[in-house]
């Protein structure tokens, strides 16, 4: 059917819908306040159309019905109601309060506050979206979870959106949405987010999985239909009331696990998962124990959720047994509680007061489950933009492991965490005082990496040095990284200092400024404010300890003098100091006509080739070697070559001076190392970025190395400043250890 006849949905119809679905669920609320939002939502968005021409309210309508599928109150619904009034139409927050209440309009509020902001960067976007996210979990959890809704209908019809706005808007769900609704245990919506995103960012994989499954449906759904029967006609006949279900697993599920194992689709048999649902914990383990009398249980593959719960307070009893028909499958086996819980997460675990306060509060006992909320807040306060984003990927994204202290207790960490971690997790002052580590008995390094089931034990030292700036390179965590550098902050202000001024006086040079041009009094202050601080020693300070970067500093210190100047319209110290030489620069091009971008000293439309050694990119120092009969070879100046045959009497003479074109148009070839701890969907991750970016890549081969996978990686960029973005986003995948240019100096 063409879109021109496809029927537009009607918002009327769908409130009709949702009534229904409310009163039919038994929910006690109020109808006449939800209708009464309803109607408030229509008129404030009465004009307004989506991408498909159905009116815009169809969108809020659709958002609260996602809300009652999880199970929120009355205010939520209403809120869900209205969530964009604020932010598109002419109601205000004290409209909302008004008539619905305070706890409403804080609500939409706060769901206004998570998109209304303008940004320098991406970097600043995304930093700022997560960072805000968290405070609005840690004042009130409706916010996110009516977030999540919104961005949920959004997804499922992203269809009307341009390509470019559908990868965006995916790859955003796939970095921070999705894994939201992991950490908050809604899985339900995790796999749906994740799935809608596949189908945008890797087309061509999503069809290849769906378009295989369908073919091969008749077949699984006989397969599972015949399992379920042998389950329930056991587990009866044992005296058990257990319900059995079963489904194929989620797509996105599939895609990481063909990247991880290098598996064509056809290749992965346990396809199928099945869930056994009863109402005791005994009873979990009297049905793991009959279905490994059924089945064949698979080693290794059995995990108790249900002693050692998921931080997001997910518990069951997961194995993977194998079928009479040699076919591998995975049961998980709940009570209803933990159906409930794993089904819809957090939202699952909250109630709403309704009083004159009208306060959120937590079932009794659950107050623990969502403090890591507040302390992630409070450790990342102080991160700059690219250390936030990063620890947090790691800590609230980021798979766990389970240890245990010596009296018991359990501590969950990051995967890949070490006993630094640990100690940490613990107390600060426990880790700032650590001077030694063992695991199940046994002394181990710092760089340690702990295992599910480890027993850790710090010791300590009241005259202990203190940590090692070292130890920023083996923490696992955001949360321990972030102590560390608050301790060097607090303990080494003079030392930081210096070391801050000498990478911030070199990140300088490296970007053609001086000292004098930001020590001008009239621009000073300003460009101090641009950086968020009120001297230049607290910067350097910041900088030294790890609180800022050098090349952050420099880069807004930088667009702050051009700012100012354009402002003004007056010549800063920076381009008085400049203006000359660039003229001279750019009268000396030119009368150079530059050959792929290159410009050679004292020559004019040369042989021009790039060295495969060094496989040099616009941005690098380079330096040009004469050969014979072939032109001028460009290297990298930190190239290996250069280095060794700068200096030897037969190539005197034969290294010339070589400089980059102003406007260069072509991409170039250039190759990468990653180095991660072996870990599945690696090379999917990082395709993922390439994709994202609209990244050329050559080639891509990897090997493992027992302990570790070694990835080399030949690809296009316009550039040095594009490279170090697609390395900073590889350094960011969990697991890798380093990224490295190849060809330079060893």
């Amino acid at each position: 059917m063409a879109d021109t006849d496809r029927k537009l949905l009607d918002p009327d119809e769908m409130f009709t819908s949702l009534r229904k679905k409310i009163n039919d669920g038994g929910m006690d609320m109020d109808m006449g306040r939800i209708e009464a939002a309803y109607e408030m939502a229509k008129l404030a968005h009465s004009g307004q159309l989506r991408k498909d021409g159905s009116p815009y309210v169809t969108h809020c309508v659709a958002a609260a019905d996602i809300a009652v599928d999880m199970g929120l109150d009355e205010d939520s619904i209403v809120a869900a109601l209205l969530h964009d009034v604020i932010e598109d139409t002419q109601l205000t927050h004290g409209d909302i309060a008004r008539q619905f209440g305070e706890p409403v309009a804080n609500i939409v509020e706060g769901v206004t506050k998570l998109t209304r902001v303008q940004y320098t960067s991406k970097e600043d976007e995304q930093m700022e979206n997560l960072r805000k996210m968290l405070m609005a979990m840690a004042k009130d959890i409706r916010v996110i979870l009516i977030k999540i809704a919104d961005r949920l209908h959004n997804m499922r019809t992203m269809a009307y959106q341009t390509e470019e706005k559908q990868r965006q808007k995916s790859l955003e769900t796939m970095e921070i949405y999705a894994p939201i609704a992991h950490r908050l245990g809604m899985q339900r919506a995790k796999w749906e987010l994740e799935d809608l995103a596949l189908m945008y960012l890797d087309p061509t994989g999503y069809k290849e999985i769906t378009d295989t499954l369908n073919e091969r449906m008749d077949t699984l759904k006989s397969f599972m239909s015949s399992v379920e029967e042998k389950m329930k006609k056991r587990l009866s006949d044992e005296g058990l009331q257990v319900t059995v279900t079963s489904r194929i697993k989620h797509i996105y599920s599939i895609y990481r696990k063909m990247y991880a194992q290098k598996l064509d689709i056809n290749g992965i048999f346990d396809l199928c998962a099945f869930r056994v649902i009863v109402d005791t914990i005994p009873d979990c383990y009297n049905v793991l124990g009959i279905i490994h009398d059924m089945f064949k249980p698979v080693p290794g593959r059995f995990k108790d959720y249900i002693s050692t719960p998921k931080p997001n307070m997910y518990q069951s009893v997961h194995t993977t047994v194998i079928g009479s028909e040699g076919i591998p499958f995975e049961v998980q086996i709940r009570t209803w509680e933990m159906h409930r819980t794993a089904e819809y997460g957090i939202a699952a675990h909250w109630k709403y007061k309704i009083g004159d306060a009208a306060e959120t509060v937590v079932k009794n006992g659950d107050e623990e489950k969502f403090a890591w909320v507040r302390r992630l807040l409070e450790s990342q306060q102080e991160s700059d933009a690219t250390d936030f984003f990063h620890n947090l990927k790691i800590d609230m994204f980021a798979d766990e492991v389970f240890v245990f202290s010596p009296k018991g207790d359990v501590i969950n960490l990051p995967a890949g965490a070490t006993p630094i971690d640990f100690a940490y997790s613990i107390h600060s002052a426990v880790g700032n005082s650590m001077i030694g580590a063992s695991v199940n008995g046994r002394i181990v390094n710092f760089d340690y990496v702990l295992q599910n089931g480890d027993i850790v034990e710090v010791r300590t030292a009241k005259n202990a040095a203190g940590p090692s700036r070292d130890w920023l390179n083996i923490a696992k965590s955001g949360s321990a990284r972030t102590k560390i550098k608050q301790w060097f902050k607090k303990e080494r202000r003079e030392e930081n200092i210096e070391r801050g001024r000498a990478m911030f006086e070199s990140e300088l040079k490296n970007k053609g400024l001086r000292m004098e041009d930001i020590c001008d009094e009239e621009v000073l202050p300003q460009l101090l404010k641009k950086v968020a601080y009120t001297s230049l020693d607290e910067m350097y300070a910041a900088i030294g300890y790890g609180g800022m970067a050098a090349t952050r500093a420099v880069n807004r210190m930088k667009d702050e003098l051009a700012r100012l100047h354009h402002a003004t319209g007056k010549k800063t110290v920076l381009e008085k100091v400049t203006e000359a030489a660039e003229r001279r620069e750019q009268q000396a091009k030119k009368r150079i006509k530059p050959v792929h971008g290159v410009l050679v000293e004292g020559l004019d439309n040369c042989l021009i080739k790039f060295s495969r050694c060094c496989t040099p990119i616009p941005g690098d120092d380079i330096v040009g070697y004469i050969t014979r009969g072939q032109g001028v070879s460009v290297h990298r100046t930190d190239c290996a070559n250069y280095a060794h045959r700068e200096f030897k009497p037969a190539d005197i003479g034969r290294w010339i001076n070589v400089s980059w074109a102003d406007e260069i148009k072509e991409t170039y070839a250039t190759a990468i190392t990653v180095v991660s701890r072996e870990r599945s969907g690696l090379i999917m991750d990082i395709a993922t970025i390439f994709n994202t970016l609209n990244t050329k890549v050559r080639t891509i081969n990897a090997r493992d190395t027992g302990d570790k996978t070694i990835v080399n990686i030949t690809l296009e960029t316009s550039g040095a400043e594009e490279l170090r973005n697609i390395v900073n986003r590889i350094n960011a995948i969990p697991g890798v250890v380093e990224v490295n240019r190849n060809g330079g100096k060893k």
